[in-house]
């Protein structure tokens, strides 16, 4: 099982970004999948999960509004992409699966992808 997150980089608050995973080794479109990050000296959250067929959708409060999940099924591929970003939204970003619709299910993926580094900067 391979999960690939591309897509970080640094950007000025306000900038829009996408980040995009590619998996490979699993069944991707029977899985939801989705999005956590981890920031210097804070524990993982959840960011943002979605269903197998796209039907069914998680945001953390902190980033409703401002960030967009979606997949490609037919390419294995994940998008999150990312506008208005603010400071607090830097962070390592891991794509991971299976996901769960709700805070607090951090430890529920089984496949884990490396992360990729969004810096948010003036």
């Amino acid at each position: 099982v391979q999960l690939q997150a591309s897509g970080g980089g640094l950007v000025q608050p306000g900038s829009s970004l996408t980040l995009s995973c590619v998996a490979s080794g699993f069944s991707f479109d029977t899985y939801s999948i989705g999005w956590f990050r981890q920031a210097p000296g804070k524990s993982r959250e959840g960011v943002s999960c979605i269903s197998s067929g796209s039907h069914k959708t998680y945001y953390a409060d902190s980033v409703k509004g401002r960030f967009t999940i979606s997949r490609d099924n037919t390419k294995n591929t994940m998008f999150l992409l990312m506008d208005n970003l603010m400071a607090e939204d830097s962070a390592v970003y891991y794509c991971a699966a299976p996901c769960r619709y709700s805070s607090g299910s951090e430890d529920y993926p089984n496949f884990w992808g490396k992360g990729t580094q969004v810096t948010v900067s003036s």
